[in-house]
């Protein structure tokens, strides 16, 4: 293929792999949990770290994962001590770090904060070698986290009340799971950028739940689907010339919208299966005939059935099959319908 004779679409796309592969494994803790828009404020407050490295002229991934981390864990402190609620806890991180962001960029030399769009809506072509091992090292990290803590971070991701009913450490797993966020929200910035970050850890989970029967099901099939669109939209950027992130974030959203019409129209196929055998049988959900357990009984052009010592005849309609009471069913009345 083309797209893989050059350097700098290998690197991108061995990224996108590690970022599709991470982001949906943490970020389905987060549908769970009703906290979609974690990610997004993780991404605002790594925006500040991205200004201090910018700023001191060090490394912006390594100050953005420092600054995330640390935020994470302050959202969780503030949630679980303090009388503010999640939702306050995060509005507060999400402008702070906004905030935080623009007054350091301001402050630092003209020209050293150009290549902050790349960080706000990705730039994935510019990966280098260095930011592999960084990405590889986060990816390797956050998956083993997952791999021995899954069960635990369900838990208190689906019921806080039972986790900590149980003996679960509630704060430190959810301090555990802030911070896989932060760490997946850095690893992503270069791919589909801070802005775009929580769309890839949401979406796919979003899509995998549609239709998983499990939590684990869900949780192999939304890392299943963060690496195809996350390939898919990498390769498309290439050749349409369009931004990764942008690209990546739309085959999602046109993934999601896609299995959610399939669904509805699944969905509303049944219902009306069920009505309509409902209206036919609903009155009588037994259907009779040859070997039915019931005795027939002949009745002029038809047979009848002996049901709980009732004649029930069935007749065919346009609606389906309709089951007439013809009386109580006697020696005599038996005798009758045969001899008629």
């Amino acid at each position: 293929m083309e797209v893989l004779e050059y350097g700098f679409m290998q690197r991108a796309l061995l990224a996108s792999l590690m970022v599709g592969l991470v982001a949906p494994a943490v970020g389905i803790f987060l549908v769970q949990r009703r906290l979609s828009l974690l990610g997004d404020g993780l991404g605002h407050v790594a925006l500040t770290g991205v200004a201090i490295g910018v700023l001191t002229s060090t490394a912006p991934v390594g100050a953005a994962l420092l600054a995330a981390v640390l935020g994470a864990v302050l959202i969780e402190l503030v949630r679980a001590r303090g009388r503010t609620s999640g939702d306050v806890a995060l509005a507060v991180l999400f402008y702070g770090g906004i905030a935080g962001g623009v007054v350091l960029l301001s402050l630092a030399p003209r020209g050293q904060a150009t290549n902050l769009e790349a960080y706000l809506f990705g730039a994935i072509t510019t990966t280098a070698v260095g930011d592999l091992a960084v990405f590889a090292a986060i990816t390797v990290a956050v998956l083993a986290v997952v791999g021995l803590l899954g069960q635990r971070l369900y838990a208190v991701s689906d019921d806080e009340e039972y986790a900590r009913a149980v003996g679960l450490p509630v704060l430190a797993l959810n301090i555990v799971l802030a911070a896989l966020v932060a760490a997946t929200v850095v690893l992503s910035m270069r791919v589909v950028g801070l802005l775009l970050i929580s769309a890839l850890m949401i979406v796919p989970a979003a899509v995998a739940q549609l239709v998983a029967r499990s939590f684990r099901q869900a949780l192999y099939l939304a890392c299943a689907i963060g690496l195809v669109v996350s390939v898919s939209g990498t390769t498309a950027s290439y050749y349409t010339g369009t931004p990764s992130g942008g690209t990546i974030v739309l085959l999602a959203i046109a993934l999601f919208l896609l299995v959610s019409a399939s669904v509805a129209v699944r969905e509303a196929t049944a219902r009306r299966r069920h009505r309509r055998r409902g209206e036919i049988h609903g009155a009588h959900p037994h259907e009779h005939g040859t070997g039915c357990g019931h005795q027939p009984v002949r009745h002029g052009d038809h047979v009848d059935y002996d049901h709980d010592g009732h004649l029930h005849a069935p007749h065919l309609t346009s609606a389906g099959v309709h089951y007439d009471e013809h009386g109580t069913h006697t020696a005599s009345r038996a005798g009758e319908g045969a001899s008629s």
